[in-house]
Protein backbone atom coordinates (compact mmCIF):
# COMPACT_ATOMS: atom_id res chain seq x y z
CA UNK A 1 0.00 0.00 0.00
CA UNK A 2 1.31 3.27 -1.03
CA UNK A 3 0.16 6.68 -0.23
CA UNK A 4 -2.31 7.40 -3.02
CA UNK A 5 -3.94 4.21 -1.86
CA UNK A 6 -4.69 5.65 1.60
CA UNK A 7 -6.25 9.03 -0.04
CA UNK A 8 -8.13 6.52 -2.32
CA UNK A 9 -9.59 5.08 0.52
CA UNK A 10 -10.16 8.02 2.19
CA UNK A 11 -11.49 9.58 -0.90
CA UNK A 12 -14.11 6.56 -0.82
CA UNK A 13 -14.84 6.78 3.16
CA UNK A 14 -15.42 10.81 3.06
CA UNK A 15 -16.21 12.10 -0.47
CA UNK A 16 -13.51 14.89 -1.28
CA UNK A 17 -11.30 15.67 -4.05
CA UNK A 18 -8.14 13.90 -4.87
CA UNK A 19 -5.89 16.98 -3.85
CA UNK A 20 -7.82 17.14 -0.26
CA UNK A 21 -7.19 13.11 0.55
CA UNK A 22 -3.39 13.80 -0.15
CA UNK A 23 -3.16 16.97 2.02
CA UNK A 24 -4.62 15.06 4.54
CA UNK A 25 -2.43 12.23 4.15
CA UNK A 26 0.68 13.94 3.92
CA UNK A 27 -0.38 16.42 7.38
CA UNK A 28 -1.02 12.59 9.13
CA UNK A 29 2.95 11.74 8.17
CA UNK A 30 3.60 14.58 8.76
CA UNK A 31 2.75 14.95 12.07
CA UNK A 32 3.51 11.67 13.02
CA UNK A 33 7.15 12.20 11.81
CA UNK A 34 7.58 15.64 13.79
CA UNK A 35 6.16 13.62 16.93
CA UNK A 36 8.73 10.88 16.78
CA UNK A 37 11.45 13.48 16.24
CA UNK A 38 10.53 15.21 19.21
CA UNK A 39 10.78 11.99 21.01
CA UNK A 40 6.55 11.55 21.79
CA UNK A 41 5.15 7.82 21.60
CA UNK A 42 2.22 7.78 19.16
CA UNK A 43 -0.44 5.15 20.16
CA UNK A 44 -3.27 3.99 17.47
CA UNK A 45 -5.76 1.89 19.38
CA UNK A 46 -6.24 -1.40 17.59
CA UNK A 47 -3.36 -0.79 15.64
CA UNK A 48 -0.32 -0.37 17.48
CA UNK A 49 2.26 1.67 19.22
CA UNK A 50 5.66 3.95 17.48
CA UNK A 51 8.00 4.66 20.20
CA UNK A 52 11.46 6.36 19.41
CA UNK A 53 13.95 4.11 21.86
CA UNK A 54 17.87 4.74 22.46
CA UNK A 55 20.10 2.92 20.05
CA UNK A 56 23.10 2.28 21.91
CA UNK A 57 26.71 2.42 21.10
CA UNK A 58 29.00 -0.23 20.63
CA UNK A 59 31.44 -2.09 18.24
CA UNK A 60 30.99 -3.42 14.82
CA UNK A 61 33.12 -5.27 12.49
CA UNK A 62 34.12 -4.08 8.62
CA UNK A 63 33.31 -7.47 6.86
CA UNK A 64 35.25 -6.63 3.62
CA UNK A 65 38.56 -5.44 5.78
CA UNK A 66 37.90 -6.99 8.94
CA UNK A 67 38.53 -4.05 11.17
CA UNK A 68 36.83 -2.68 14.41
CA UNK A 69 34.26 -0.10 13.59
CA UNK A 70 32.47 2.32 16.05
CA UNK A 71 28.78 2.26 15.87
CA UNK A 72 27.57 5.31 17.55
CA UNK A 73 24.63 5.34 19.40
CA UNK A 74 21.14 6.95 17.94
CA UNK A 75 17.99 6.43 17.79
CA UNK A 76 15.29 4.01 16.21
CA UNK A 77 11.71 3.59 16.37
CA UNK A 78 10.45 -0.02 17.68
CA UNK A 79 6.59 -1.02 15.83
CA UNK A 80 4.53 -2.94 18.75
CA UNK A 81 1.24 -4.06 16.65
CA UNK A 82 -2.13 -3.50 18.74
CA UNK A 83 -4.27 -7.09 19.73
CA UNK A 84 -6.42 -6.34 16.55
CA UNK A 85 -3.45 -6.15 13.80
CA UNK A 86 -1.50 -9.32 15.85
CA UNK A 87 -5.23 -11.24 15.52
CA UNK A 88 -4.67 -11.40 11.81
CA UNK A 89 -3.28 -14.73 10.13
CA UNK A 90 -0.83 -13.92 7.31
CA UNK A 91 -0.77 -16.47 4.52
Amino acid sequence: MIKLDIANALMQAHPCSRATALQAVDLLTERMKQALLDGDRIEIRGFGVFEPRPRKRGMGRNIKTGDSVAIPKGKSIRFKPGKDLRAIEVD
